[in-house]
């Protein structure tokens, strides 16, 4: 494994216990460049996981508490006038940090969950007549609760296809929560981490990681996944965008394993959570039962 993220990852059992898979996954989003979705019932750690990728990270985090009130001017930033100088100037929002935590986003309305379309595919911001650029780098990671809890409004699918994974953390195991109430308050502990990369160090990572070697039988594997999702009347199909996630992410968790090319098991671990949140053809388009249809798609698909 690669020593950086082996280093990272471990690291991680001290506040988010118990959760090394899912923190490797969230590295791996990261490191291809990519948006995250979380999806889990309140109270097992989503907002803990986030804040812990930003302070080790080194990267400015923003967090949006959505709820069915907060407005897109909420998310992106207001021009208000300045008096003294006798003018309009734009007051940025919590969008223009590194990280940016979009707490509960599907509760908030349809409306509001649009405004981040564009920030999320183009990088930019384009706000009555004026275009600003985000922070570089830039990553969206959001939570959702349930579907069936009340005050839910369903992600629609454009927003979902930016999302280059979608995880769950689940309730932890009878032991990992022993040591969840035996150890300090993990909020006050997060508040003292230092950066253990900064962002330079993990530009250099991400342009390694796009550079991992990839054969032409993965590329068909890959592109086999797509055309089945197509045939299916059962699942969503799958995009273009979609299949370019598999293959970035792939890359990057071969990094992170230590690899310099991409093997079919690369694939097959990243599978359900890239594609998970995406096939899902049913009214709750929920995380868990997209992963156990991509878990599916692989039994059936060989590699040739």
């Amino acid at each position: 494994m690669n020593e950086t993220f082996k280093d990272l990852i471990l690291h991680s059992d001290d506040f988010v216990i118990g959760k090394a898979d899912i923190v490797t996954l969230a590295l791996t989003a990261i490191l291809a460049k990519g948006h995250l979705l979380i999806e889990d019932i309140p109270g097992v750690g989503k907002t803990t996981m986030v804040k812990y990728l930003g302070k080790i990270l080194g990267m400015n985090l923003g967090r949006i508490q959505c709820t069915n009130d907060l407005l897109p001017s909420d998310i992106l930033g207001v021009h208000i006038f300045d008096e003294q100088k006798g003018q309009f100037i734009f007051k940025k929002g919590p969008i223009f940090n590194n990280l940016v935590l979009a707490d509960e986003l599907n509760r908030a309305t349809p409306k509001t969950q649009s405004a981040l379309l564009q920030v999320m595919e183009e990088y930019e911001l384009t706000l009555d007549g004026e275009t600003f650029a985000l922070p570089v780098p830039f990553y969206v990671i959001a939570t959702q609760n349930p579907t069936e809890q009340v005050g839910t409004n369903p992600l629609p699918e454009g927003q979902i296809d930016r999302f280059l994974m979608g995880i769950h953390l689940n309730v932890p195991t009878a032991h990992d929560e022993l040591r969840l109430l035996k150890s300090e308050k993990i909020g006050s502990k997060l508040d003292t981490i230092a950066p253990l990369i900064n962002l330079e160090q993990l530009a250099i990572h991400q342009k390694k990681a796009a550079e991992i070697f990839s054969s032409e039988p993965i590329l068909k594997y890959i592109l086999d996944i797509l055309n089945y999702t197509r045939s299916s009347h059962n699942l969503r199909s799958l995009s273009p965008r979609a299949g370019l996630d598999i293959l970035r992410a792939a890359k990057a968790y071969a990094y992170i394993q230590g690899r310099d090319h991409v093997i079919p098991e690369d694939v097959q671990h990243i599978l359900p959570a890239v594609i998970g949140h995406r096939i899902n053809k049913g009214s709750r388009n929920e995380v868990g039962v997209g992963e156990q249809l991509a878990l599916e798609i692989i039994g059936k698909i060989e590699i040739v």
